[in-house]
């Protein structure tokens, strides 16, 4: 079970909260794709690139994101074919493609359980005083 949900429950361990937060930081800012992609692939680099600028190591895991979002590219041609064409045989070609893109975006760290693995996941939980207590005065301040 990702050390998010354990966290949300309240079950997470001390020693594996300690490991979820002591994440390096990844020196580099945003930076363009070095090969065209077209819109769905330029939107998943944009979107990776700034909210994945803590970890994505600029000189290795641009490769795999690169490959990533011209998968996802590919992905809208195959889309747009099997609208066009109706060929049921696109569909294994379409579910192929994003297992395999899912796994990337899992080993790029864009999923709960893949930042937990990577230690970039923290959950912060209310107890239910202090979500009273905030409905409270957020209601006060209303008024």
């Amino acid at each position: 079970m990702p050390s998010e949900i354990k966290a949300k429950r309240g079950t997470l361990r001390p020693e594996d909260r300690e490991r979820m937060v002591a994440a390096p930081k990844v020196e580099g800012g945003y930076i363009e794709p070095f090969r065209p992609l077209e819109f769905a692939g330029l939107q998943l680099w944009k979107s990776a690139m700034i909210t994945g600028s803590s970890w994505i190591a600029r000189n290795s895991d641009t490769h795999l994101l690169m490959m990533t979002c011209e998968q996802l590219d590919r992905r809208e041609e195959i889309r747009s074919l099997i609208a066009e064409t109706q060929d049921w045989h696109l569909y294994k070609q379409l579910n192929d493609l994003e297992r395999l893109i899912a796994g990337n975006l899992g080993l790029l760290g864009f999923t709960p359980s893949d930042r937990t693995r990577l230690g970039l996941a923290e959950v912060k939980t209310q107890s239910k005083f202090e979500e009273l207590m905030a409905r409270k005065e957020q209601r006060s301040s209303q008024s």
